[in-house]
């Protein structure tokens, strides 16, 4: 019995300071990302989506539920899909550029393999193959579609692939809004497949 489960990486966001906004409440969707969301729903119209669940964060939410009326279901919600936490949020951090460039935060960087900044790597994974698990066992032999962030995401599929956690942040292939299907064979995990439905962006965009 095929189960896919569907990782899709929220849209755009209105954020004209360029800070990490992370877990921030009130960050929503640009006009950009409300399109992004709508195109995926196209996208997305013609498969066999039973559940929709997204992070408890605005953008997540904004972003799932196109996809869910579309499929005449409600944006179900579970906080393992939360953008991992960063002691940077609320600050601007592009390289060479605000709270990096500050000696008082150098000690944070200290250990960019756990990271000694955030929420270490091994826990974002672990939380998000639970709420990716629950997702595959709610729509069994059918498809569901979880909204997240780009880390998280990231994160699981390094997990996935058995490749290690730590990683440069320039190199991620998760755009806005794309998609990385898990594909399943009963419970096991057959295949990743990546896709961007509407287009690429650059990952090291700030933001989350």
């Amino acid at each position: 019995m095929t189960t896919i489960v569907h990782l899709l990486r929220h849209g755009e966001v209105h954020n004209p300071d360029g800070i990490l906004y992370g877990r921030l409440p009130g960050f929503h969707l640009s006009e950009r990302g409300k399109r992004q969301a709508l195109t995926v729903a196209e996208a997305l119209a013609a498969h066999d989506i039973v559940h929709v669940v997204a992070s408890p964060l605005q953008r997540a939410q904004e972003t799932a539920a196109p996809i869910a009326a579309a499929h005449r279901l409600d944006v179900q919600t579970d906080e393992r899909l939360i953008e991992a936490g960063n002691q940077f949020e609320g600050q601007r951090v592009a390289v060479g550029d605000g709270a990096l460039r500050q000696p008082r935060h150098w000690s944070k960087l200290r250990n960019p393999f756990l990271p000694s900044w955030g929420e270490p790597y091994v826990e974002i994974a672990h939380r998000m193959f639970a709420a990716v698990q629950r997702a595959r066992g709610k729509a069994e032999g059918h498809e569901a579609l979880c909204v997240s962030h780009q880390l998280p995401i990231w994160t699981l599929r390094r997990f996935l692939e058995a490749k290690p956690l730590w990683h440069d942040p320039r190199r991620r292939q998760c755009s806005l809004a794309s998609l990385t299907s898990l594909v399943f064979d009963g419970e096991e995990l057959r295949e990743i497949v990546y896709s961007e439905p509407a287009g690429a962006t650059d990952p090291k965009v700030t933001g989350a």
